[in-house]
């Protein structure tokens, strides 16, 4: 089935929020999304709910939508989801990740080691690509769909928090990646657990040894 135009205008507006184009704490007003994605209000407004439900923007009664700022307590929150939530995941993958899913998540990892020098953004996005397919992996849909919004805050604040562009090296992060596919690779839930309860340890210490309160909006 086709995407429908309101969640085509909600991909690209989250895409827009989520890699800093729509700036934290700017207006964001139905009329002018309107003309310049030559449609009717009606579609906008519509995935400007969508994203307020998702917590990227704020209703502002008669003004428009506020995008959401982002400051170093909610990467600390989101954080704090992803360590409760995906060793969990990765427990569960080790014991149902199929062998197509294992030659994927491979690949992403060949592809990450073989990129050419240190491209943030697209690191970003290999990362949120290999622990999404984790997530998916585990077999469980409604946890993946938990999954993804702390994966793609993790991702903005990268884009918006000043200080915070590159969280790991690119070796680091490979060989971690790696230690996870290993462990899911050995069916052993523990060792898929612990691999990645080690890689979000490291992580947290990286991206909020990486700036203070002050670097990034409030």
């Amino acid at each position: 089935m086709a995407a429908s135009l309101t969640d085509r205008l909600t991909d690209e507006l989250r895409v827009r929020i989520l890699t800093g184009a729509l700036e934290p704490g700017s207006l964001v007003v139905e009329p002018r999304l309107a003309e310049e994605f030559g449609v009717s209000k009606t579609p906008v407004r519509e995935a400007l709910g969508r994203l307020a439900s998702e917590g990227l923007v704020v209703v502002l009664p008669k003004k428009g939508y506020l995008v959401r700022r982002m400051a170093l307590r909610d990467v600390d929150e989101v954080l704090t989801l992803r360590e409760l939530l995906e060793p969990h995941a990765a427990a569960e993958a080790a014991v149902r990740v199929t062998a197509e899913q294992l030659d994927a998540l491979r690949g992403m990892v060949r592809a990450q080691r073989a990129r050419p020098g240190d491209d943030p953004r697209e690191a970003v996005k290999e990362a949120r690509v290999f622990h999404g397919a984790i997530a998916v992996a585990s077999g469980n849909t409604r946890l993946a769909d938990v999954i993804a919004g702390p994966l793609d805050e993790t991702a903005r604040a990268q884009h918006v928090l000043t200080g915070i562009r590159r969280y790991l090296t690119a070796r680091q992060e490979v060989g971690e990646h790696e230690r996870i596919v290993d462990a899911l690779e050995s069916r052993s839930a523990a060792a898929a657990a612990e691999a990645m309860r080690a890689h979000l340890a490291s992580i947290r210490a990286a991206m909020l040894g990486a700036t203070t309160d002050g670097d990034g909006p409030d």
